[in-house]
């Protein structure tokens, strides 16, 4: 599958990071000709989403909540809430994901914010995860994955701006974000998105 033409740009909600993304034009399918390919996931570590931004925000605004913490970043994507947990001053940050060319692509956009990533985190102190609960299918996994690691003392924050799938009743919101986003990737320019701990 072609990989979509990235450059290093500031972040909106988080403009003192940047990431290398795909232009504000492109879609997420842009690159497999505008169809979607069960072989290979699409291309989500080329966008920054507005889960993940309103994460960074909050951790760069509170950086308390992951200062000298062990971090893990679910379904890092573009690695944006792994980077800001890092600048924040996280212990250690661990990026994890499905897809290995997101985890590859978090590194790379970590070295352009000055800080490094783990691949994973043994017994993280907090888990992050933006913009997880888009299907069915997935929302169910990743709320077992939260919740297990919720019951082992961990703080779990989730960045949602209001996917069809996110159990609400599991949260409580900390932080509210208007977001700027890619009218190509959600038809709006801005989503309102929470920033939410488990309960």
């Amino acid at each position: 599958m072609p990989q979509p033409t990235t450059r290093l740009r500031k972040v909106p909600l988080a403009p003192e990071l940047s990431l290398h993304l795909a232009a504000d034009s492109a879609g997420l399918f842009d690159s497999a000709g505008g169809e979607f390919r069960s072989d290979e996931p699409p291309p989500f570590w080329a966008f920054v989403w507005a889960g993940g931004q309103a994460l960074a925000r909050f951790l760069l605004d509170h950086p308390e909540t992951v200062a000298s913490r062990r971090v893990l970043d679910l379904a890092t994507g573009s690695g944006i809430a792994a980077i800001a947990a890092a600048r924040a001053g996280a212990a250690e940050v661990g990026a994890s994901d499905l897809d290995p060319r997101a985890v590859a692509q978090a590194a790379y956009n970590a070295a352009a914010n000055g800080v490094t990533l783990s691949h994973s985190i043994e017994r993280p102190e907090v888990l992050l995860a933006g913009d997880v609960f888009y299907t069915p299918t997935v929302a169910a996994e990743m709320t077992q994955r939260l919740r297990a690691a919720r019951r082992d003392a961990a703080e779990v924050l989730v960045g949602d701006p209001g996917r069809g799938y996110f159990p609400e009743r599991l949260f409580e919101r900390i932080a509210e974000y208007a977001v700027p986003v890619p009218a190509a990737l959600e038809e709006a320019e801005t989503l309102v998105t929470g920033v939410w701990r488990m309960r």
